[in-house]
């Protein structure tokens, strides 16, 4: 099982938990109402043991949690829903979405469309201010603080 690395990084500490191959996957199919295991087997045909692994993952680090379901008949079994810090991971996979859209798109187009509900106005992720107003990427500075390693600095401006 992933562990979080001991990083001041929240990037590293982050992808130990999300950046196993598939989990980002598991969390899509979550967002569109997956909850079952065999749904999201039947969906990714994902090897069971490995969905089993991500899953445990998932619901280890509070992104998911484990709900009993019963059918008529059957054994007792788990669902999987997304736990207030599943359902913040939204605009990580949006953005993912987004950029594969802009960047690697599909001959065919895009596969899912963002839209605001109840409305057929298109929606982009972006950095906004503390007032809600749209900030251009290139209008973002990343502010090292004290707690970024000196061992790790970036290298200088027109360098790199």
């Amino acid at each position: 099982m992933p562990k979080v690395p001991d990083s001041t990084c929240s990037i590293a500490r982050s992808l130990g938990v999300l950046g196993e191959r598939w989990t980002l996957l598991v969390l899509r199919d979550a967002f569109l109402g997956a909850t079952r295991f065999s749904q999201f087997r039947a969906s990714l045909g994902i090897a069971p043991d490995v969905l089993t692994d991500r899953l445990a993952t998932l619901v280890e680090y509070g992104i998911m949690r484990r709900e009993p379901y019963q059918e008529p008949g059957a054994r007792p079994r788990f669902g999987y829903h997304l736990t207030p810090a599943g359902r913040e991971l939204h605009v990580v996979l949006t953005a993912l979405q987004q950029w594969g859209d802009d960047h690697l798109p599909h001959p065919e187009g895009p596969s899912v469309l963002r839209r605001v509900t109840g409305t057929d106005r298109p929606v982009r992720v972006g950095f906004l201010d503390p007032d809600g107003r749209e900030v251009q990427p290139e209008d973002v500075t990343l502010v090292m603080t004290s707690a970024y390693p000196a061992s790790n600095e970036p290298p200088p401006a027109g360098t790199g």
